[in-house]
């Protein structure tokens, strides 16, 4: 990996995306006089065609400050490893990634406590109680399926044990992607606990095709029909289907229960020792005005991260409609975040990867 180059909002989603040089050590006076921001995110909010909810908000935020983004994108866990790699020649301002990483990333002393304008607004559980981050779109875990292959989507985690869905499976690297991780605390929850769920993936794993550190790069090849299921989240799903017809969004059960999920919210939070912190913190407040959050599921796909803020254009009832029935549960954060390394290595013990 090439370091200290980025580009101007120009990312392959699930890669990360390198660009011009920028050299500015972290917070010197030459630095912060400069117009541009530079973002580290988890991928799903850039579309695969310039119409992502990154895509209007950054380029709103450039007409109407005269601030360039630069934009690096990759899993969250990858976003975050960068960023402590960089601790002693701080390059991003701003780290956009999915929990339990945005935790980790404060654990490690990545961030810097500031509340954007309208974080008021944002619920207590999707935020810092010390202002290191808060979530600027909504979102929850999901799973994807081929409509063409398959006529009606799986409904259990046991039906893809069958041996129909040999190679046709697959989710990206718990550890290294925020929804792979995902994949874990799901299995964890659904199966009621560690070793049952680690069980599973060790039998999934015989249909599975083997790890990916993209999330995003396994909607087209659902959409393909190069894989029946994967893993996804259900913001970036949904923005992806709208240019790949057969893909399909489902999430599933255990045995007889009731399908279930979890919000998975991007989180937002400044870089300590940021080069452009005055920047930084002019995008995270953009990011949380009213019409950047009704832009979420309008433009976007997702979830409005403010409470007062209430969409109703057709995105926001169609997604509203895809939630109805599941049971939405709410992980143990704190104990993920003390234990997802050892979580890490049991699926890595499980499955041989």
């Amino acid at each position: 990996m090439r370091k200290n180059l980025l580009t101007p909002i120009a990312a392959v989603s699930g890669s990360l995306v390198l660009a011009a040089g920028l050299t500015a050590c972290g917070g010197s006076s030459a630095a912060s006089d400069e117009k541009v921001v530079t973002v580290y995110s988890a991928d799903g909010l850039k579309g695969e065609n310039g119409d992502g909810w990154y895509d209007k908000v950054f380029e709103d935020f450039e007409k109407k400050t005269g601030i360039k983004v630069e934009y690096v994108e990759g899993g969250s866990g990858e976003m975050v490893q960068r960023a402590v790699r960089e601790k002693s020649n701080t390059q991003a301002d701003v780290l956009v990634t999915l929990p339990p990483f945005i935790q980790q990333a404060d654990s490690k002393g990545l961030l810097k406590a500031y509340e954007p304008a309208g974080s008021e607004q944002v619920d207590g559980a999707d935020k810092a109680a010390d202002g290191t981050w808060t979530s600027v779109v909504n979102n929850y875990f999901g799973f994807i399926y081929n409509k063409k292959e398959l006529t009606t989507p799986p409904k259990t985690w046991e039906e893809l044990l069958d041996g129909k869905f040999k190679e046709k499976v697959q989710y990206s690297t718990p550890g290294v992607a925020g929804d792979g991780t995902a994949v874990l605390i799901k299995a964890m929850h659904d199966f009621g606990g560690k070793e049952p769920a680690m069980e599973y993936l060790k039998r999934l794993q015989t249909n599975n095709v083997g790890p990916s550190a993209s999330t995003g790069k396994l909607a087209p090849k659902v959409d393909k029909g190069e894989l029946h299921v994967a893993n996804g989240d259900v913001q970036m799903n949904f923005a992806q289907s709208k240019d790949m017809p057969n893909l399909g969004i489902w999430f599933p059960a255990k045995g007889a229960g009731k399908p279930t999920t979890f919000a998975l919210p991007y989180a937002a939070g400044l870089v300590d020792k940021a080069p452009h912190s005055e920047n930084g913190k002019k995008l995270l407040d953009f990011m949380l005005s009213e019409q950047a959050q009704q832009d979420v599921s309008a433009v976007g796909g997702g979830f409005t991260a403010r409470k007062d803020i209430e969409a109703t254009d057709a995105n926001a009832i169609e997604l509203a409609a895809l939630l109805d029935g599941v049971e939405v549960f709410e992980p143990d954060w704190s104990d993920i975040g003390t234990n997802l390394d050892s979580y890490v290595d049991a699926w890595k013990s499980a499955t041989g990867s």
